[in-house]
């Protein structure tokens, strides 16, 4: 379903999409049209204080059940499938424990936490360096928690994936289109020489939905404001024992890691 333009361009000034505008799917902005919105403060568009996600491995029982989330992710945001993995565009992708938690790894794993696959996306998170390290301040981290980007600003040096430690971000070494089997009209395709990443779909959020892997999950991806005690983020961050990424860094992650318990 497609959105009302004026109702994406201004989601795009919310979020940090402007840069995406520059895709042929939509015309510049005229002047003044992106001014503060009364929609966006009255309408259906979901608020927090801070934005996080929790990924419960134990309620993904096969291989099948995450791939509905990377495939959702996927045709959402118009991620192009490249021939060459070194041109690989990923949002929301799986992998083994001993890379997604590298810190945590021993070699006497239980045999199901061994063989499992863990979806890692961008952390958006607390503290991130990809932000500190930008030039142009085309990736920056708003005050729901959520860190996005700019597309206009950005000039391709890729310092932020050089400092994210998650390799949660890729860069488009080409022209992305010719390699999106059908296009998302409600999503702006991207540019050669751009980085891009998960932006926890600050789009749908505006809108007044989940993100779109959320939906996909069968609740194993739970998502709310972890500022809030009564979200369901916080109530399982207080019923399950939870993990993040490389904590020692101090980026403080925003997507906590059920991987085992009851």
């Amino acid at each position: 379903m497609s959105i009302d333009r004026r109702q994406f361009l201004k989601a795009a000034g919310a979020t940090g999409l402007l840069g995406l505008l520059g895709s042929p799917l939509f015309k510049v902005l005229a002047p003044g049209e992106l001014e503060a919105s009364p929609e966006l403060k009255e309408g259906m568009a979901k608020s927090a204080k801070r934005w996080a996600m929790v990924v419960d491995m134990k309620a993904f029982p096969t291989e099948e059940s995450y791939n509905k989330c990377i495939e959702a992710c996927n045709k959402t945001h118009n991620i192009p499938q490249m021939e060459s993995e070194k041109h690989e565009i990923k949002w929301i992708w799986a992998e083994k424990y001993e890379n997604a938690f590298p810190d945590s790894y021993n070699g006497y794993l239980t045999e199901s936490i061994e063989k499992m696959k863990f979806l890692v996306l961008c952390n958006n998170c607390d503290n991130p360096p990809c932000v500190r390290v930008c030039p142009t301040k085309a990736t920056f981290k708003r005050e729901d928690g959520l860190v996005v980007m700019d597309y206009h600003r950005c000039i391709g040096c890729r310092f932020c994936m050089a400092a994210c430690p998650y390799g949660a971000r890729s860069f488009n070494w080409r022209d992305p289109r010719p390699f999106i089997k059908n296009i998302n009209p409600s999503y702006p395709t991207r540019t050669k020489g751009v980085v891009e990443k998960c932006n926890f779909c600050a789009d749908r959020l505006y809108r007044g939905e989940l993100p779109a892997c959320v939906e996909a999950s069968n609740g194993a991806l739970i998502f709310g404001d972890l500022k809030d005690e009564n979200s369901n983020v916080r109530k399982t961050l207080r019923s399950k024992f939870t993990i993040t990424r490389k904590p020692d860094l101090g980026t403080f992650p925003g997507v906590y890691y059920v991987i085992g318990g009851s």
